[in-house]
């Protein structure tokens, strides 16, 4: 999907609950068009293949509400080493919570 929209996907991480990803949009798509068409299109191909569903229907709702963006210049390592590790994180705390 991402290559449909000219995108590359330079970094992902899939989350139980959610997902990281980096990515590479050219500059004639704006974010909220590229994010939109990812979660669209996903959510679609998700109802018709575990849902059973033929035709899209609304109502439904497969992603949270909204998503968070940032603009990444010089810290890409940054970004790329917090997607890597997140997962790891995540764990870290929610063993945390059991004490």
């Amino acid at each position: 999907m991402a290559e449909q929209k000219e995108c590359r996907i330079e970094e992902g991480h899939l989350m139980v609950d959610h997902v990281h990803m980096l990515l590479s949009i050219p500059p004639k798509y704006s974010v909220a068009q590229v994010v939109g068409y990812i979660k669209g299109k996903a959510a679609i191909h998700m109802a018709r293949t575990f849902m059973g569903r033929r035709k899209n229907s609304t109502g439904h709702h497969f992603w949270a509400r909204g998503d968070s963006v940032s603009t990444v210049g010089r810290d890409a390592a940054v970004i790329r080493a917090y997607i890597r590790t997140q997962e790891a994180e995540d764990r870290r705390l929610d063993h945390m919570d059991l004490w």
